[in-house]
């Protein structure tokens, strides 16, 4: 499986780390084991995907404010960023991608790359200024970078494994490892994988937790039946994700049950 970074960049290899640097403790250094590899044209094709996911792949979607959130969905990812004051149980996104884009030099408006806190403090104003020049400036800004939003999100897959890992008892790393691996044998596994660590997040998180049990990446792998490759590893990931998001929905402390519907159809496009 060959798998490489957003186009309009200089794009290295990157490699995926074995379970055993990941158990030493240390930053992992690059391992030459089952390297992930993606080109130009499927880091394309799968940021398209997850822009459909998110924004309904519309150019108004980069810029949302969902109902009965206190926080902007920005971006193919809808990368969250919180107003000033305000936190949450999930993780702040959006100033990250800033913080990467930077170190790729990315050119961006003056005010987005200085300004550390969300600007609209509530739904009522973020709506109010939807078709201001700052929320058009932005607006167009992300629609530019959709590449880079891309590679971003790869970005955060090739650091989650080692996360993942970290994060569980040594006995459950290789079963870990192998079922990431297996996933990410296939091209639309590794859709399925960006996707759903964009999405949900990586599993890792102790405050991403309902009644004690999370609905991240790992909690998917955690949950998959066997250790398939290919499409049939793809495959079980997607019904696996159902599953935990199923149980979230079930422990939410709140009626979560409004969203079930997309979540699974999402779910859906993971499997062959």
């Amino acid at each position: 499986m060959r798998f490489l970074v957003a186009a309009c960049l200089a794009c290295p290899v990157f490699f995926l780390p074995s379970a055993s640097a990941c158990a030493s403790g240390r930053t992992p250094a690059p391992s030459a084991k089952s390297p992930i590899v993606l080109s130009k044209s499927e880091a394309a094709s799968i940021g398209k995907k997850i822009w459909k996911n998110e924004c309904g792949g519309t150019v108004s979607g980069l810029t949302t404010w969902n109902k009965g959130e206190y926080f902007a969905s920005l971006g193919i990812g809808h990368f969250i960023w919180y107003p000033k004051g305000v936190s949450g149980p999930f993780e702040e996104s959006f100033p990250p991608l800033i913080a990467f884009m930077k170190s790729r030099k990315v050119m961006m408006p003056r005010w987005v790359a200085e300004t550390r806190d969300c600007p609209w403090r509530t739904k009522a104003q973020f709506d109010a200024a939807k078709s201001s020049a700052q929320m058009v400036e932005l607006r167009k800004f992300l629609h530019a970078t959709i590449p880079h939003q891309t590679e971003f999100i790869f970005y955060r897959l090739q650091r989650a494994l080692p996360k993942m890992l970290n994060s569980v008892p040594a006995r459950e790393r290789a079963t870990i490892e192998a079922r990431f691996r297996g996933v990410a044998s296939s091209s639309l596994g590794v859709y399925a994988l960006m996707d759903y660590v964009n999405f949900k997040g990586e599993g890792t998180n102790p405050k991403e937790r309902y009644k004690g049990q999370g609905w991240g990446m790992l909690q998917v792998l955690q949950e998959m039946n066997g250790t398939p490759t290919g499409t049939a590893a793809a495959r079980e990931f997607g019904e696996s994700a159902e599953r935990v998001l199923r149980r979230r929905v079930r422990n939410a402390p709140k009626d979560e049950s409004r969203w079930m519907a997309g979540w699974r159809n999402r779910t859906l496009t993971y499997r062959p």
